[in-house]
C-alpha cells in the first residue's frame, strides 16, 4: 500500500496505527472486489464534488454578473415562479442573494435589457444538475445498501440464488448523466470567462483583463493564455460525455454478454470533474482580476458588494496577486484547484 507517499507492507502499517486487520468471511473477498462496488465508491466521490460545483457555479455567476455590470432582474423570484423546477429556483435564489435585492420598481436605464445566455440562463444550466442531485443521491445510496454479489445465499430457506445483482446499470446511468451535466457547467463558465476577456462584450474592461499600465499593454497578454487552456479543458470535458454504458462488450464466451461499463462511466465522470475544477479555478482568478479592475476604474465600490461576495472576493485575493505584468500562473491554478477540492469556501445553506 501507499502510506505517507511510500510503498509499505500493509500489515506493518496497520500494526503501527493500531488497526486490527479485517478478516474476510466467505464470499466477502469477491463482493468487495466486484466492479459494482468500485463504481459505487467512485460515484460517492463524484457526487460530493458535483454538489459543490453547483454551488460554486452559482457564486461565480453572481460575481461575473457584477464584473460585467449585468442585469440582476434575470434572477427575479417572480420570473422563476413560472418555471418551477426546484433546483433551478434554488440556484436563482442563491445568485439573487449574492447580487443583493433590488427595488422591484426601480428603472433599468443603466442596465442592458438582456445579458448573454451564459449569465441569463445560468440558473437553467446549473439547475438541471441541481435538480438531478437528489435522485443521484437516492440511487447511489440504494446501491450502497444493496447486495451486488452473486450468487446470493438465502440462509433462512437454505437456497443458493443465482442472479445478476452485480450489474451496475443504475450507477452507470447516474455517472453518464452526471458527467454530461458537469461538462455543461464547464462550458457555462468557459463562456462567462470569454465574455470577461473580450472588449466587444465586457463593457469597458481591458482586453484579456490585462492589468498592465499604459505603455505596457502591447507586451502583456493578461489572461489570454489562461483562457486558451480553459477552452482546451472544456473541449476535453465535452468530448468525454459520450455515454460509456452503451459500449457493452461480450466476453467469457458470451456468458458476460451484456455489461454495464459503469466503472468506465464513473472514471469518465471523475475526469470531467477534474477538468471542470480546473476551469473553475481559472475563472476564480479571472473574475477576481475583473473585479479589481472595476474597483481601480472606480466603477465598483467594494463596500457595496453583498457580504458573501465581498468575503469570497477578499478570500481569493489573499491567495492571488493581481496580474499587473504577465507571469506564470500554473502553480496558482494548482493551489486553487486544491482549494476547490477541499471545499474551502462555505457556499450557501441548504
Amino acid at each position: 500500500m501507499y502510506y505517507q507517499e511510500k510503498v509499505c507492507n500493509s500489515l506493518d502499517v496497520l500494526t503501527q496505527l493500531g488497526i486490527t486487520p479485517l478478516v474476510l468471511a466467505p464470499k466477502e473477498g469477491l463482493a468487495i472486489m466486484n466492479g459494482t462496488a468500485v463504481m459505487t465508491a467512485l460515484a460517492c466521490d463524484a457526487f460530493q464534488r458535483a454538489e459543490y460545483l453547483c454551488k460554486l457555479a452559482a457564486r461565480l455567476t453572481a460575481i461575473t454578473s457584477t464584473a460585467l455590470k449585468g442585469n440582476k432582474f434575470h434572477f427575479d423570484e417572480k420570473l422563476f415562479s413560472v418555471k418551477p423546477h426546484a433546483g433551478q429556483i434554488k440556484i436563482a435564489g442563491w445568485i439573487r442573494a449574492d447580487l443583493g435585492e433590488e427595488n422591484k420598481n426601480s428603472a433599468q436605464t443603466s442596465m442592458r435589457l438582456q445579458d448573454r445566455y451564459s449569465l441569463r440562463c445560468a440558473p437553467h444550466v446549473i439547475g438541471a444538475l441541481q435538480d438531478a442531485l437528489p435522485w443521484c443521491k437516492q440511487t447511489i445510496e440504494n446501491e450502497l445498501n444493496s447486495a451486488n454479489d452473486n450468487p446470493i445465499i438465502d440462509a433462512d430457506e437454505e437456497r443458493i440464488l443465482h442472479g445478476g445483482h452485480f450489474y451496475g446499470g443504475h450507477i452507470a446511468m447516474i455517472m453518464d448523466m452526471m458527467k454530461t451535466q458537469v461538462a455543461n457547467l464547464a462550458d457555462l463558465i468557459d463562456r462567462q470567462m470569454a465574455l470577461l476577456l473580450d472588449t466587444k462584450f465586457n463593457h469597458g474592461l481591458p482586453a484579456n483583463l490585462s492589468g498592465a499600465a499604459i505603455g505596457r499593454t502591447s507586451i502583456n497578454h493578461g489572461f489570454k493564455a489562461v483562457h486558451i487552456a480553459v477552452s482546451a479543458w472544456t473541449a476535453e470535458a465535452l468530448k468525454l460525455t459520450m455515454p460509456a454504458s452503451v459500449f457493452s462488450r461480450s466476453t467469457e464466451c458470451h456468458n458476460q454478454d451484456k455489461v454495464s461499463m459503469g466503472t468506465i462511466a464513473a472514471r469518465d465522470c471523475l475526469r470531467v470533474l477534474e477538468l471542470t475544477e480546473q476551469v473553475f479555478a481559472a475563472h476564480l482568478l479571472a473574475v477576481t482580476q475583473a473585479m479589481t479592475l472595476r474597483i481601480e476604474q472606480k466603477e465598483l465600490i467594494e463596500s457595496n458588494l453583498t457580504p458573501a461576495v465581498k468575503d469570497m472576493f477578499t478570500s481569493i485575493g489573499s491567495d492571488f496577486e493581481f496580474v499587473r505584468e504577465d507571469r506564470a500562473l500554473d502553480q496558482t491554478l494548482r493551489n486553487f484547484i486544491a482549494m476547490i477540492r477541499a471545499k474551502k469556501w462555505s457556499l450557501y445553506e441548504k
